[in-house]
């Protein structure tokens, strides 16, 4: 009687669920461009959604009630063996076989899937930095795309002013994006929770004006052009053997650029993370107080936690600019910040693996459903909801080594 009532339950809230999904879906499709109201193909797509989501509820229910026990039970077992297995294997050989294949990745694709890669490593990078200070810190920043920005004009004004390359004025970016985050990140230290997101929120609103208003320095909203790319020196078989230097304009050229600095980032995040910083920023996140009490130095360490992130997202910027060789205030929008935190909250926060897999879900998948034209972000949207209900720790989780006393039960 009772899986007969939780049964009905459940189909009740799928009833909800799919009229609550019509009332979204219908201003999207049922009300055109010249004000007339049509109901046939909103009736249709939210068919299509309804049928197959009952079919998926059934086949739940069904699972649930062990009535493919005989065939789920062989293949749990086939996949604990096979995860098992995997984890023998040393992560170096993982990580080094996903390395050769990104690297092969532009000489057996175009250009569209070269653009969509470099924006998915930018954005790795971006989720790493932003990844200390709130996966590893546990400090909520809604501001984070600011030291993207900063990264971005440094380079942009060195570039266009002084002739300055890419490679010494990487530096420099990262430097002036550690100076900011030092600036930014001292008067938000006191506060916690939802102060400290509204603040950092604040401060990132703020960095965005000033590169807005600011026309003697950053040329306002018509934004720096003319912004050089990456050099490089190439060997050269024309008459006599000499290198000469290249401008790297090319989507591979510019693609192992910054999977170049996806690997620097990638390798500087993982020893922080297992290093005494990292712990004690682990500590931070789990306990102030306690960790406070316990030695730790958490205002030198939660402000070190900002400047390390800004470093990675003034890395991503500079390179950001030298690729689209234009910068402009709207690319540094809070909308970008959320993008960034969403990416590392669906992976797993503090895992590195995580917040490539999310880099990847959130860049690569809407390019996928690019051909569902309106609706695919709300498609996207409703996939990644029930991603969250289902793996609410992210498709990463980090690993926490240890347990707590009540975990232990």
């Amino acid at each position: 009687m009772s899986t007969t009532l939780g049964s009905r339950k459940v189909w009740l809230y799928w009833a909800a669920g799919m009229a609550w999904f019509y009332l979204l879906l219908w201003p999207l499709m049922g009300i055109g461009a010249d004000g007339a109201v049509s109901f046939a193909d909103s009736l249709a797509v939210w068919g299509y959604v309804a049928a197959a989501s009952a079919a998926l509820l059934a086949l739940r229910q069904l699972h649930a009630r062990g009535a493919f026990a005989a065939v789920t039970s062989p293949l749990a077992r086939g996949l604990a063996g096979a995860k098992t297995g995997m984890d023998k294997v040393p992560p170096a050989v993982w990580w080094s076989l996903a390395l050769c294949i990104a690297a092969a990745l532009p000489f057996g694709s175009g250009r569209y899937v070269q653009d969509v890669a470099i924006n998915v490593l930018i954005y790795i990078c971006l989720g790493l930095g932003l990844n200390v200070v709130i996966g590893l810190c546990g400090l909520l920043d809604l501001g984070y795309i600011a030291f993207y920005g900063v990264g971005a004009y440094t380079y942009a004004l060195l570039s266009i002013h002084y002739a300055m390359p890419f490679w010494m004025a990487l530096p420099v970016a990262a430097a002036l994006a550690a100076v900011a985050g030092c600036i930014i990140g001292y008067p938000t230290l006191r506060m916690r929770g939802d102060y400290l997101a509204i603040v950092t929120l604040g401060f990132g609103e703020i960095v965005r004006l000033i590169l807005n208003n600011w026309m003697a320095l950053t040329n306002g909203p018509n934004g720096i052009l003319g912004i050089r790319p990456p050099t490089a020196w190439w060997p050269s078989f024309e008459g006599t053997f000499g290198f000469e230097l290249i401008q790297m304009k090319k989507l591979t050229a510019l693609y192992f650029v910054i999977l170049g600095l996806t690997v620097l980032t990638t390798i500087a995040v993982h020893r922080l993370n297992f290093s005494r910083i990292g712990r004690a920023w682990e500590a931070i996140r789990e306990d102030e107080t306690a960790a406070e009490l316990m030695g730790v130095n958490t205002f030198r360490l939660k402000l070190l936690a900002y400047a390390t992130g800004a470093v990675f997202g003034g890395l991503a910027g500079a390179f950001f600019a030298a690729r689209m060789r234009f910068v402009s205030p709207e690319s540094f929008t809070f909308i970008e910040s959320a993008m960034v935190l969403a990416m590392v909250v669906l992976g797993g926060m503090g895992s590195i693996p995580g917040v490539m897999l999310g880099a990847l879900a959130l860049v690569a998948l809407p390019e996928v459903f690019r051909q569902f034209e309106l609706y695919r972000m709300l498609a996207f949207g409703g996939a990644m909801t029930v991603m969250m209900l289902f793996r609410p720790k992210g498709l990463w989780p980090a690993k926490r080594f240890g347990a707590r006393s009540e975990e232990m039960d």
